[in-house]
């Protein structure tokens, strides 16, 4: 079904902050040149959530899309380069592995590494599966350098721990200066057309009328667009992801930059720590049933390794998505279209998906129902794997408070109990065509907090045990070796004129 006749020639985005100027910069930059206008409406009076400091690897190749400088974008966000996320006293307390970005081990024959470690394992002759992954190995040491072509070392790949706020900030320039119009003001009222309830346009305080054939609601949690005018349900995943608050808190750095974040289970939910050039992020994510906000607080302030650079600032939300994040005449990126908490760092790539998707399925004259069946099938899945891979976490712990022991009862989607059993009985991996997390996600994640394989593939079993532990050991001492190499990370920045205040090559 055709939404309107007419071509869609202005695009509304409104509200600013990281979704919407992702947003703006990336259709300026990739439809810019079809003639589409694109307006962007933020009022400076209404702030942002501005907590969402880490990122994916998947957003070098948003940024690539968009022709940004990578040491630029660092010197100007205060970005430190991330390898992966730390958790600590995840499955008990003192267990601690990284989920990383990149692979384990290499490949010794027909199974997959991780069937040659898990028998291995069983025969007590192998060393934690984190040692055989470089990015594991180099971020424990605060090392980094850019992955090399020369196939000498283990691939990988890595991120970015940036201020959110400065992001932003600096993506409004690209935006702007690509052609986007910024529109300063409070919207107080949505127009919608009398027949088809689409959106027609949005009013300021001050009388303005935008007009627009496709509106993008930025909005955030209020998401004025998709929830209050056009009256999406949202679906809600606390019976999976309680966790339903957070304190947020900026403290000074106590002397470690290690490119890495790091997740630490508390209580009653789990403490955040993204170390950027200048400061650093924490924060403590909860649910409200098993720890008041006050003891919440105190244990986030307890915690921290420097002098609070402000007051801690409490977020509430509820975890779930809304039930069509392109309804009518608008498409909802970021918080007004779901949030499943920032665990895994999924809310910038959520950002990233939503925009990429849309630019991939934008209308060629009108709106189509098939558009809009395509984008929420390719989002709704997006969505339901995030969900999946955080519930893990929470469910595949052994620890003894109130909270972990009603994590482990609860009952779980029926995708991921079978991911689990699979698992452990057989060393079986989801495999993905495509999707955010992969196999060595998932890996990290079992093995790190002690799910380990009863079986695994027979074809493990050939390989003589002594020719096994030699490989084994082979790869071990390869990967310490190419770690040890590296650059301090600090060091790193410093030669690219990645150093916040400076620009590249400065």
């Amino acid at each position: 079904m055709t939404e309107r006749a007419q071509a869609i020639r202005n695009v509304v985005i409104v509200g600013g902050g990281t979704a919407g100027w992702m947003t703006a910069a990336a259709l300026a930059r990739l439809l810019g040149g079809t003639g589409l206008a694109i307006t962007l409406v933020e009022s400076a009076a209404i702030g942002t959530v501005g907590v969402g400091e880490a990122t994916l690897p998947q957003i070098r190749r948003f940024n690539s899309l968009l022709g940004i400088d990578e040491r630029e974008m660092m010197a100007r966000t205060a970005a430190t380069i991330k390898l992966g996320i730390e958790f600590r006293d995840w499955g008990r307390v003192g267990d601690g592995y990284i989920h990383p970005f990149g692979r384990f081990g290499q490949e010794i024959g027909p199974a997959s590494f991780v069937d040659y470690w898990a028998r291995a394992h069983a025969r007590g002759m192998v060393a934690p599966i984190g040692q055989y992954c470089l990015p594991i190995m180099a971020a424990l040491q605060g090392r980094f350098e850019p992955p090399d072509a020369s196939g000498t070392r283990q691939p990988y790949d890595y991120a970015f721990q940036f201020d959110a706020g400065l992001y932003a900030a600096w993506l409004s320039e690209h935006a702007q200066s690509a052609g986007v119009v910024r529109r300063e003001g409070r919207i107080v009222d949505v127009a919608r057309n009398s027949e088809s309830g689409a959106i027609s346009a949005v009013s300021l305080e001050d009388g303005a009328a935008i007009r627009g054939d496709l509106f993008i609601d930025c909005s955030g949690f209020r998401a004025l667009l998709i929830g209050e005018t056009l009256e999406t349900s949202f679906e809600d995943w606390s019976n999976w992801l309680p966790c339903n608050r957070a304190f947020a808190v900026p403290c000074a750095n106590g002397g470690d930059y290690g490119p890495y974040t790091r997740a630490t289970a508390r209580a009653a939910g789990w403490q955040w720590r993204i170390p950027l050039q200048h400061r650093v992020g924490n924060g403590l994510v909860y649910c409200d049933a098993f720890w008041d906000d006050a003891d919440a607080a105190e244990a986030l302030m307890a915690n921290l390794e420097g002098e609070p650079g402000a007051e801690p600032r409490q977020l509430r939300f509820t975890t779930g998505r809304r039930s069509a994040l392109w309804r009518s005449n608008c498409v909802a990126i970021g918080l007004a279209g779901g949030f499943l908490e920032p665990l895994e760092s999924t809310s910038i790539d959520l950002i990233q998906s939503g925009i990429l998707n849309l630019v991939e399925l934008f209308p060629h004259t009108a709106i189509e129902e098939t558009d809009r069946r395509e984008y929420n099938r390719l989002m709704d899945l997006e969505f339901e794997r995030i969900r999946d891979f955080l519930v893990l976490h929470y469910v595949a712990n052994q620890r003894e408070e109130e909270f972990w022991q009603a994590m482990r009862a609860m009952p779980l989607p029926d995708s991921l109990s079978a991911r689990i059993e699979d698992f452990r009985e057989r060393a079986i991996l989801p495999d993905y065509a495509d999707g955010l997390f992969q196999p060595v996600s998932w890996i990290s994640v079992f093995l790190g907090q002690n799910v380990v394989p009863r079986r695994w593939d027979p074809r493990a079993d050939a390989m003589d045990a002594d020719e096994l532990g030699k490989r084994l050991a082979a790869i071990h001492g390869k990967i310490a070796d190419d770690a040890a190499a590296m650059p301090l990370h600090l060091d790193f920045l410093e030669r690219a004129g990645a150093r916040y205040g400076y620009g590249a090559g400065q």
